[in-house]
């Protein structure tokens, strides 16, 4: 059996897997909000513990850059290890990926069920993938086509530079740079970055926000408020972030659409575009990522969808403990 990970900077989701014949099929599953343990093997032990099933195999994906099996978490205040997780589990059979890794590795094992399609581009065409994955953080990454399949690997792209292509988005950096100093796009295209937006629009540009928000926001989870009341029509102020957020993704997606040449498609993963889906289906999205200039032909090209299936990343990182048993590494 295989110990899945999908491990975030709030929730950690673990899973077992059978594998047998290369199919994964799911035999328990939990969530964990991450900041609530000292560490991953904690909460690795409390939901062994809790299922009581014997693993062989396991895989986890994290938010962060591995090196040498081991990461410092972007957005946790943990570290990982594979050296820790080998000594609890009792197995030698462990690795640690990327998040974003994990979830390209996701990809291959979905249904035509799991995306919705924003672009068809053309379909006869082959070649490299790219994938965005907004979330607690902003995760991106890519996978490579050697000719026979693709090859994912991981990049930290979201924490490079913002970069704004009008007046307002001048107006946003100059809004954000006193706070964080380095602005990357992952301070506007994370959950974090919509409460940014939110607040850009409210202090500098007008935005009117509601008495019965403020007072929820006290209480309860500003980003997924705020979208929940843009998709519901309850707060203009609200409605003009999350639209902001649209464009601003769809900028990005055609940056990185062109960097990795992904004319085998664009992905969007992540917790954040399966619950904004009805926004992303607008025009906003799509006027952002062709809007390159001389490359709005190569980027009409490329197939464009939502992963809607939550599981992909957790699928993802038992395909990797899979994949590790195989190549003997």
């Amino acid at each position: 059996m295989i110990l899945a990970g999908d491990i975030g900077g709030t929730h950690t989701r673990l899973a077992i897997f059978t594998g047998e014949g290369g199919a994964l099929r799911l035999m328990a599953e939990a969530d964990y909000p991450s900041t609530a343990y000292a560490s991953l093997e904690e909460i690795v032990a409390a939901f062994l513990n809790a299922k009581n099933l014997p693993v062989t195999h396991a895989g986890f994906g994290i938010a962060g850059p591995v090196r040498d099996g081991r990461s410092q978490a972007v957005n946790l205040p943990w570290t990982a290890d594979v050296a820790n997780l080998t000594e609890r589990l009792g197995i030698s059979a462990v690795v640690l990926v990327n998040d974003v890794e994990a979830l390209e590795h996701g990809l291959a094992t979905l249904a035509a069920a799991d995306f919705a399609v924003l672009q068809a581009g053309d379909p006869r065409v082959t070649g490299n993938a790219a994938i965005i994955a907004p979330g607690t953080g902003l995760g991106q990454g890519g996978l490579y086509w050697d000719g026979h399949r693709h090859q994912p690997f991981a990049t930290e792209g979201g924490h490079s530079s913002f970069a704004p292509s009008d007046e307002l988005e001048d107006e946003l950096l100059r809004y954000l740079r006193p706070q964080f100093h380095h602005v990357s796009w992952e301070r506007v295209l994370s959950g974090p970055g919509l409460f940014q937006l939110y607040k850009f629009l409210r202090d500098k540009k007008g935005g009117l926000e509601p008495h019965w928000l403020a007072e929820e926001m006290k209480q309860g989870d500003p980003p997924a408020l705020i979208a929940v009341a843009a998709l519901a029509g309850k707060s203009e102020l609200c409605e003009r972030a999350l639209d902001l957020f649209v464009r601003l993704l769809g900028a990005e997606a055609g940056n990185l659409a062109l960097k990795i040449m992904a004319r085998g498609g664009v992905y969007l993963g992540g917790g954040i575009p399966p619950k904004i889906l009805p926004r992303l289906q607008r025009t906003e999205f799509l006027a952002a990522f062709l809007s390159k200039g001389r490359m709005q032909q190569v980027l009409e090209s490329m197939p464009v969808r939502v992963v809607l299936n939550g599981k992909t990343a957790l699928r993802g990182a038992a395909h990797c403990a899979m994949l590790r048993d195989r190549i003997g590494s």
